[in-house]
């Protein structure tokens, strides 16, 4: 038997949180690819710490619901679950090329098949621009557009960052948008400006975040200036600064995410 383990940080304070977690196990787990699909996590129940003990698999494979690899990802998550030897280095990674490694289950004995994040994964590129897609109601949409993609930022962790630049800069050498940028809400550049950044009249701003909460329904829109008030709501698209600006969303809600997973597990 083999099982697939999805793990996210989850939040005590915004139920919808986990949602994309479990709407993409969901999915998989119609697909048949495993015996078992489970989801754990930091904020919620069954804890990563638990979410083990209901695996009845001796073989899983452990995804992290993550957009970069950093604290949680290579320290976190391993400590609570166990895992026996776990070296960061056996990901041999530069900040977004961790693969997986093997490992046993120190209180389990399961072999357990620990996974880079969904977020740095090559694939997540599609997924970015599906969801300028899916807003803009275009399959076809680039030709006369610029994109924004959003990450949180921080100085505690250059590899959240990392992750941005990286599916950014793949984008930008597809060629389909006509402007491409990396922006961000704790580090320049900062996507409060995200008008002074592009020539183009019509932006897409898509946050690469895993799923919505005050970041993406709250602070981008405000900060972007969609809205004073997230609360009364805002058009999309919205003018501002003379730019149509199509809000996305968190790509992490995006259905093409299961996808992403079962390709980190593949």
């Amino acid at each position: 038997m083999q099982a697939l383990v999805i793990v996210a940080h989850g939040s005590h304070l915004n139920p919808d949180s986990s949602t994309p977690t479990y709407d993409h196990a969901d999915t998989i787990r119609a697909v048949g690819a495993f015996d078992e699909v489970k989801t754990g996590f930091w904020k919620e129940e069954p804890s990563l710490r638990e979410v083990l003990r209901t695996v009845e698999s001796e073989d899983v494979y452990v995804v992290p619901f993550f957009v970069s690899e950093g604290y949680f990802t290579e320290e976190v998550i391993p400590r609570e679950l166990r895992l026996e030897g776990w070296d960061v280095g056996d990901w041999e990674s530069d900040g977004t090329s961790a693969d997986y490694a093997t490992y046993t289950a120190a209180d389990t004995g399961q072999r357990v098949h620990y996974c880079g994040p969904v977020g740095t994964h090559d694939s997540m590129t599609d997924v970015i621009v599906r969801r300028a897609e899916s807003i803009t109601g275009d399959p076809d949409v680039g030709e006369g557009f610029g994109l924004a993609v959003v990450g949180h930022g921080t100085e505690r962790n250059e590899n959240s960052a990392k992750a941005i630049e990286y599916h950014a800069e793949r984008v930008r050498e597809s060629g389909r948008f006509d402007e491409v940028q990396a922006l961000y809400m704790d580090e320049e550049p900062e996507v409060d400006d995200v008008a002074d950044y592009f020539e183009s009249e019509d932006v897409v701003v898509v946050p690469l975040f895993v799923a919505d909460g005050y970041h993406t329904q709250e602070d981008i829109p405000e900060d972007v200036g969609l809205t004073d008030d997230y609360r009364t709501g805002y058009d999309v698209p919205a003018t501002v600064d003379g730019h149509r600006i199509w809000y996305a969303g968190a790509v992490g809600t995006e259905p093409l995410m299961a996808d992403v997973i079962l390709e980190r597990a593949r």
